[in-house]
């Protein structure tokens, strides 16, 4: 067995950081809004492939700021993590500045973004995913019975063989969160800064309570909005999306109960769950002529329950399948060959079969399966499915990083009361782990994103209090609906 590293607290990421950074233009894909286009620039930040081995082969990352326009208030670098694992951060500092970022965290921080390892512009993966391929055609993997667990089985195997034999050049195994939140700490030295903050969101919390965990000393002040619950993404993390459904949708069930004259979907609460199931299980049984099938529609209805702006596309779709006659509504279009989302996919799947050990026996996703269906009948058939982490090629080199209670008291933790992909457990989770070292927020919301994009002013408040001037709440606290 090779060595490996100890994903342990206060290691350091070993070898010389490289000497400045050269800025410039980012590539015309790293879309920014116009006002604050002109002032995003980008960066490449070599980092080694393998940090066992730190002077052997290097990859790039590509970086990207927005500098503080206030030279005397500005404290550091913020660095920023929108989720995934497999999402582009490159666009994140124009976006949240253009989405309502306070400026008094642009005069004090400036503002960097990235493509992780793997991902986009830092050295991007794939495993050849096209846009007719089974596994993508069957997102989520909704199985209504055993059977389904084994053909989906089948798929699964064959996208792991797929995965590794695109791997041409031994780059998968070395995407992991304990791999990323060192290079997070190899881009604070090539910045020129003792210590970075850092924002995180979905799996950007996963990755930011790794580095925080590994890092305390060299980590500032550290905000974990959505959170998984751990420092990575496994079965139980992934089980959890069903219970998050079932949470948040009652909040939509409630909105379209209350719209039943526009669009037809139940008066009450209640029938607005049955109507679910109605369409659901109709779309099982014969897709629609454009293409919606009942697991696509449970995954476009997980999708939109993200926020409240989404719940009126929701009714719309559900309208025109319960309804027929009514005007057809826009489902989104099948993906061109090759798929736009295979460099995504590739990096979420492996970080996620890398970081932890999945099961390889099919039958304990049947028996999930079963007991999901019944526990969370609106997902959890789907979220307790098989995935190609049962096949992978790789075992995980290191053990996941264990989320460290000790170091400073600088975790500030975001959850929304209702979440349907990171429910209000995983934020519970994280601040038990980290005893003193963090502080809970809890708003009584529904939706995925609580700082800026969230809306709540409570929260935006306390947030952006700590960032600025290292205000964290006494105790944790619950902010109301507002």
């Amino acid at each position: 067995m090779a060595a490996v590293i100890p994903a342990t607290a206060g290691e350091s990421t070993a070898g010389k950081p490289p000497a400045g950074l050269q800025w410039a233009a980012c590539p015309q894909d790293v879309v920014a809004p116009p006002v604050v286009q002109a002032s995003v620039q980008c960066a490449k930040v070599p980092v080694p492939l393998d940090y066992r081995d730190p002077d052997g082969t290097q990859i790039e990352l590509m970086v990207s700021r927005i500098a503080s326009a206030k030279p005397e208030k500005r404290r550091g670098v913020l660095m920023f993590n929108p989720g995934g694992p497999g999402g582009t951060g490159l666009d994140q500092p124009g976006f949240l500045a253009s989405k309502g970022l306070p400026a008094s965290v642009m005069d004090a921080y400036d503002l960097i973004g990235m493509d992780t390892r793997g991902v986009g512009h830092s050295t991007p993966v794939s495993c050849g995913f096209t846009a007719d391929d089974a596994y993508w055609g069957n997102i989520p993997p909704y199985a209504a019975d055993d059977a389904a667990v084994s053909r989906q089985a089948e798929i699964v195997k064959e996208v792991a063989a797929r995965c590794a034999a695109n791997d041409t050049e031994g780059r998968l195994r070395h995407l992991t969160t304990a791999n990323m939140a060192r290079d997070l700490d190899r881009i604070r030295a090539a910045l020129g800064e003792e210590k970075a903050s850092f924002y995180g969101a979905s799996y950007g919390s996963a990755l930011g309570a790794a580095y925080v965990s590994m890092f305390p000393d060299t980590t500032d002040r550290v905000v974990l909005d959505s959170n998984l619950g751990d420092t990575h993404l496994d079965r139980a993390g992934l089980r959890r999306y069903a219970l998050g459904m079932e949470q948040t949708f009652p909040d939509f069930a409630k909105w379209a109960a209350a719209r039943h004259d526009s669009y037809g979907l139940g008066r009450t609460p209640q029938q607005v769950r049955r109507t679910y199931f109605a369409i659901a299980e109709r779309l099982d049984d014969e897709p629609a002529a454009d293409g919606l099938t009942g697991s696509i529609f449970r995954h476009l209805t997980f999708a939109w329950l993200y926020g409240e702006m989404q719940y009126g596309n929701m009714a719309r779709v559900w309208q025109s399948h319960l309804n027929p006659g009514a005007p057809a509504a826009p489902v989104p279009p099948p993906a061109a060959a090759p798929n736009p989302v295979d460099n995504a996919l590739t990096v979420f799947l492996a970080v996620s079969c890398n970081d932890v050990e999945w099961p390889e026996d099919v039958d304990s996703y049947r028996r999930a399966v079963a007991q999901d269906r019944e526990r969370f009948p609106l997902f959890g058939a789907a979220s307790a499915n098989i995935t190609p982490c049962a096949f992978w090629k790789h075992e995980p080199a290191e053990a996941p990083v264990a989320v460290s209670a000790e170091g400073p008291r600088n975790v500030l933790i975001l959850q929304n009361r209702h979440d349907p992909v990171t429910p209000l457990l995983g934020g519970e989770l994280l601040r038990k782990k980290f005893g003193q070292r963090a502080r809970l927020v809890t708003v009584n919301e529904s939706g995925h994103g609580v700082y800026v994009l969230g809306g709540n002013g409570c929260a935006l408040n306390l947030t952006t209090s700590y960032l600025v001037e290292g205000a964290m709440p006494a105790k944790d606290t619950t902010c109301q609906g507002g």
